[in-house]
């Protein structure tokens, strides 16, 4: 490895996620220093060979590239406000949850105090930290991202560069990561409806990926019909999905479970439907999020 692959790297935020990146820079060979506001946390990764400091400005001056995983933007700001003199010539790396503006303030604090930044986010879990297909997206400098990239890497094999605007890992992050609520609601949806009858959660899987997978296929439709206005190729309307309402409530109070979640989907369709969506794509209804109920 070159002195290039060996960047010393600093994890701030050992939480599940944080104590998953500092195992993997250590095991890639990084120097590696640790903190968290509960110091006990540090432990096993000290025993795997990473430092430990108890003060965050500490923890900070002992590398050029500091990852912070910390809960939020805020959080992260909150930490380093007693380290903001020692960050001066380091780069400092966000994946952390949090709001694009969030990502602007502390990129425009962290330039404020001569450090570079990249706000990014990782798009798995922790187990699957270093894997080659996980994938990692920033956004901030081009010079930045080219010159930690290859150190970053060392998280997971996927690693791209959506942009210079900070806060681009942030507003992609809150965008892609839109689907998983709705996505896993239906799932326990799902499951609630079967183990009412006596079924198993475990005998709808091979089903649920097959659906998934999909709808995995139709998200190029959808996207081009988003980006050309054109909601006329998916041949499912908002109609149909309207006319489902009644069923949806019907399976609800047969299997005697819980249907309220669905009740803000419901009121897009009706305000689809009263605008003239009816027979367009299902797509359509992105005109419906686009004019909010206080703007119309």
């Amino acid at each position: 490895m070159t002195d290039r692959e060996h960047t010393p790297v600093t994890v701030l935020g050992l939480g599940s996620m944080g104590r998953a990146l500092a195992e993997a820079f250590v095991k890639a060979g990084h120097p590696t220093t640790v903190w968290n506001r509960s110091p006990e946390k540090a432990a096993p990764l000290v025993e795997l060979g990473a430092t430990q400091y108890v003060e965050i400005g500490d923890a900070v001056a002992a590398s050029p590239l500091i990852v912070s995983c910390l809960t939020t933007f805020a959080a992260t700001l909150d930490a380093l406000r007693s380290a903001g003199a020692t960050l001066s010539g380091r780069t400092l790396v966000t994946l952390n949850s949090g709001t694009p503006n969030g990502a602007r303030e502390l990129a425009t604090w962290a330039a404020g105090h001569g450090a570079e930044f990249l706000g990014g986010a990782i798009k798995n879990v922790p187990a699957a930290v270093g894997n080659p297909e996980t994938l990692l997206y920033f956004g901030g400098a081009r010079a930045t991202f080219d010159r930690q990239a290859d150190t970053l890497r060392v998280l997971g094999g996927d690693v791209v560069h959506l942009g210079t605007e900070p806060d681009l890992g942030a507003l992609y992050e809150s965008a892609v990561g839109a689907t998983l609520l709705p996505a896993l609601l239906g799932f326990f949806e799902g499951a609630a409806v079967l183990t009412a009858r006596g079924h198993t959660a475990s005998s709808m899987v091979h089903y649920s990926i097959k659906w998934l997978q999909m709808i995995e296929s139709l998200l190029p439709v959808l996207a081009d019909e988003i980006d050309t206005g054109d909601y006329t190729k998916l041949g499912a309307s908002v109609g149909l999905f309207h006319a489902a309402i009644g069923n949806d409530e019907e399976l609800g109070a047969e299997v005697g479970i819980d249907m309220s979640w669905h009740a803000p989907m419901y009121e897009l369709l009706r305000r689809a439907i009263a605008q003239g969506h009816g027979d367009q794509s299902i797509t359509a209804l992105i005109e419906v999020l686009r004019k909010p109920v206080s703007a119309t």
